[in-house]
């Protein structure tokens, strides 16, 4: 049962490298995620449905968690996530960097823009195994805004402060800080959880 669950997920692989997304696609398959994989930033933007300098479009593809490598020619990905965190209509979505180098400062200010996860390449399996977590975070923030969404537009007969009361709790639990630590690599090369 639990294969099932997992397969609904589906992960946007993002490399320039044919061979890092050839071993990125297999293990994500092996961990049983649906991936489709692109060789650029630009392109993951195209299946996310958002266009460089353009609105969001929508998009057929529901993308769970975008893992995306670090040093690409053109857009980064940095800029990648910069741009997924900066849309209204996918900021929810989790982003792992990968980078085959080993830079702090590079780590920190990915984690600190909003990416989930940091890996060093070569990314291996216990690394995937990470992701799950991630992937059901996102779809629980999605859940949240759809709920959120309803109640907003409700015509229900109920009293306005019962409503006002219901979306003040789901704003609350939109700007609840997050409760889950996470290791970051501090200037020192040491692990250090947050």
């Amino acid at each position: 049962m639990a294969v099932d669950t997992e397969t609904q997920f589906h992960v946007l692989a993002v490399d320039d490298s044919l061979l890092d997304r050839k071993l990125i696609e297999r293990l994500l398959k092996t961990s049983s995620f649906q991936v489709t994989t692109v060789d650029s930033g630009s392109k993951a933007l195209e299946v996310l449905g958002l266009r460089e300098d353009q609105q969001p479009e929508h998009n057929e593809i529901e993308v769970n968690l975008v893992i995306t490598d670090y040093c690409m020619p053109g857009m980064t990905g940095y800029d990648l996530l910069k741009k997924i965190k900066e849309s209204s209509s996918l900021k929810d979505i989790p982003v792992v960097i990968m980078s085959s180098e080993n830079v702090p400062s590079r780590i920190n200010r990915c984690l600190e823009e909003g990416a989930e996860e940091f890996f060093l390449k070569p990314v291996q399996l216990s690394d995937l195994k990470r992701l799950r977590p991630h992937i059901l975070k996102g779809k629980s923030k999605e859940q949240e805004k759809e709920n959120t969404t309803i109640i907003s537009t409700s015509t229900d007969t109920t009293s306005s402060s019962g409503s006002n009361k219901r979306k003040a709790i789901a704003i609350d639990e939109d700007l609840a800080p997050n409760k889950r630590t996470r290791l970051r690599f501090s200037s020192s090369s040491s692990l250090t959880l947050v």
